[in-house]
């Protein structure tokens, strides 16, 4: 468990009221992660939500050979910074990731359990709507920062 306080300070949650603070204080807890650790990886069950509070991590994704599905090759995406959530697919079926996250340097992350969160939504509709609504923001701006990559890439 987590503050609530903690929680009211980032704009992401700033649509929570304080029921639904304190609720999703109760499934989240504070991480640490050192330097290179992965925090989430492609193709494994989204179990949690992630939410940045310090530090830097990059997202990649991992491109498989379909011949030879042992050939793989990651490629960078973008950086998540303080403030960002990772781990968007714990709130979206079928609740895997599809990239992977690795620490830049030392970070300080809330890692939100998955099942109890989307438990949480079912039983709440506004915590649920206000979730997908910042979760969609969130993955709005990445789709842009990639397409800008891939533009510069092409040019």
């Amino acid at each position: 468990m987590i503050s609530p306080e903690l929680l009211r300070r980032y704009p992401f949650f700033g649509f929570l009221d304080d029921t639904q603070l304190k609720a999703v204080a109760m499934i989240a807890e504070e991480i640490a992660v050192e330097t290179g650790e992965l925090i989430l990886e492609a193709g494994q069950p989204a179990e949690a939500l992630y939410f940045l509070l310090d530090g830097s991590t990059e997202l990649c994704t991992i491109v498989t050979d379909q011949v030879r599905p042992e050939s793989r090759k990651e490629f960078y995406i973008s950086d998540v910074n303080p403030g960002e959530i990772l781990g968007i697919s714990a709130l979206v079926e079928p609740y895997r990731y599809t990239g992977t996250a690795r620490a830049r340097g030392p970070c300080r992350i809330i890692k939100i359990e998955a099942f109890p969160l989307r438990e949480l939504c079912a039983k709440d509709l506004k915590l649920a709507y206000g979730l997908m609504r910042e979760t969609a923001k969130a993955a709005m701006e990445r789709l842009h920062d990639t397409r800008v990559q891939l533009a510069a890439a092409r040019a």
